[in-house]
């Protein structure tokens, strides 16, 4: 199974259960997704209605502690430690591949020093250890530890939810993307038109051509043929005079007195 279907599978698997639930039922649910090691997308199980109802209550931590899963990093969560639950090693480690993810979304180039300060590794081992183990394994991101530049090259980043005011950016994107890819289409198609056009032209000469050619070849042909003829006529002729000329009695000269 694909990541992208597993995680459409865990998706559906907390949405359903979330959809009976309410109150504390939902704080237990949002500890359990926030802590599966292989659940990275939240906004769906965000926009559930019986979930947003927990806003303003005395369960809304909770539902801050989603909003940070679906869009936040490791930095938010220390700078906001304290209206949030205190988080368990599983949602720690979570929380810290999705401030690589985040990282890697927007940056092809990750360097060593940023990625430890971003998600409080003490040495190098210990972050490579980390990128790979927890963050090349799980599929989440590809790429290559280059510790000679001490950084890590990403050649492939998982999608994070989008952020509410992201939508519009993301709507124009699209847009722009549709239509660049309407362009190029138009212009293939008009391609292939004059290629086929000039294919067709190309076949038409072809044939005249060959037509031409064998046309000279049947001209070449008959007019041997007929030269033929004639050469044997001529050469016919030519030994009949010799032999002519061979029986006819040959005049003596007179005498000069």
């Amino acid at each position: 199974m694909d990541m992208e279907q597993k995680q459409a599978d865990l998706i559906d698997h907390f949405s359903n259960r979330a959809a009976s639930l309410d109150g504390p039922q939902l704080a237990d649910l949002v500890l359990d997704a926030t802590s599966h090691p292989s659940l990275f997308a939240f906004s769906e199980i965000l926009s559930l209605p019986n979930i947003a109802k927990l806003e303003g209550t005395q369960y809304s931590a909770p539902l801050h502690l989603l909003r940070l899963f679906a869009y936040g990093a490791w930095s938010d969560y220390k700078s906001n430690a304290g209206y949030l639950p205190e988080l368990s090693p599983d949602q720690i480690r979570k929380l810290k591949q999705l401030s690589v993810l985040s990282l890697a979304e927007s940056n092809k180039v990750l360097p060593y020093d940023q990625l430890m300060q971003e998600l409080d590794v003490s040495n190098v081992r210990e972050l490579e250890d980390f990128l790979i183990n927890e963050c090349m394994y799980s599929g989440i991101v590809r790429g290559k530890l280059n510790q000679s530049r001490r950084c890590f090259e990403v050649q492939f980043a998982a999608g994070r939810d989008l952020r509410p005011e992201q939508l519009n950016d993301m709507i124009q994107t699209l847009t722009g993307w549709l239509g660049t890819s309407d362009s190029v289409l138009h212009l293939i198609q008009e391609n292939i038109k004059w290629a086929d056009t000039t294919s067709e032209a190309n076949k038409k000469h072809r044939k005249e051509a060959e037509d031409k050619v064998e046309q000279v070849k049947k001209s070449v042909k008959a007019d041997i043929d007929l030269r033929g003829h004639e050469g044997i006529f001529s050469e016919l002729g030519g030994m009949m005079d010799y032999e002519e000329d061979r029986t006819r009695p040959k005049r003596r000269r007179q005498p000069i007195l």
